[in-house]
């Protein structure tokens, strides 16, 4: 069964998309498992506090660093053992969001880089990757109405225009799979599901939720 990475721009629509996957999901009588890099783990908890606080003081490697380690803890407690189990994960952005963000965003060199996210990921492999597709200015207009930015969003348009190139980038080496995300939710969703439903067949029965 699979695992399965919903990247964006914040802003984007990655929560709502995630939640519509996993009643889908759910609904075929399958059970899901959810989780958000960083997080997922106390310790990636704890360092996710700490990377989004606008009062961190943090340069780009310890920021890198700080995604990685989170990123490996979520990796040894939950991702690999189910993985193992051959259960169906649901994951709030993954290794991509470090090309896009630290070697796009902050410029930090990829061929550095890359090595230490294969370390963190620990020979993990992704089944879908799907990147919801809209523009910088749009993921900063549609959080306009938020009550406060996190240390990554208030760094603006034009770092966050870096990291979409980045983004676009992988979509361009057929890492990511592009959903346009300026559209109606449901017809989103649906994008999303007609990647996805097939990788649910094979096993299917052996990850079944049990009966109401």
């Amino acid at each position: 069964m699979p695992l399965i990475v919903i990247e964006g721009l914040d802003g984007s629509g990655k929560s709502t998309q995630l939640a519509l996957l996993e009643e889908r999901i759910r609904a075929q009588g399958l059970i899901s498992h959810r989780f958000r890099d960083p997080g997922g783990t106390a310790l990636g908890e704890g360092i996710r506090s700490l990377l989004l606080d606008p009062k961190t003081n943090a340069c780009g490697s310890a920021e890198l660093l700080g995604y990685l380690l989170a990123r490996a803890q979520l990796v040894h407690e939950h991702l690999a053992p189910l993985h193992a189990q051959g259960a169906v994960v649901v994951l709030d952005r993954f290794w991509y969001s470090t090309i896009a963000y630290q070697c796009f965003g902050l410029g930090l060199p990829r061929e550095q880089v890359q090595p230490a996210i294969e370390l963190a990921n620990q020979g993990i492999h992704v089944d879908a990757a799907i990147y919801l597709d809209i523009s910088a200015a749009q993921a900063l207009q549609r959080r306009a109405d938020a009550s406060a930015l996190d240390r990554i969003e208030s760094r603006g348009l034009q770092y966050l225009q870096k990291v979409e190139k980045g983004y676009h980038s992988l979509v361009s080496a057929q890492l990511l799979h592009a959903i346009p995300a300026d559209q109606d939710p449901q017809v989103v969703h649906q994008g999303v599901w007609e990647l996805v439903s097939p990788l649910l067949c094979a096993g299917e029965d052996a990850h079944r939720a049990e009966p109401l």
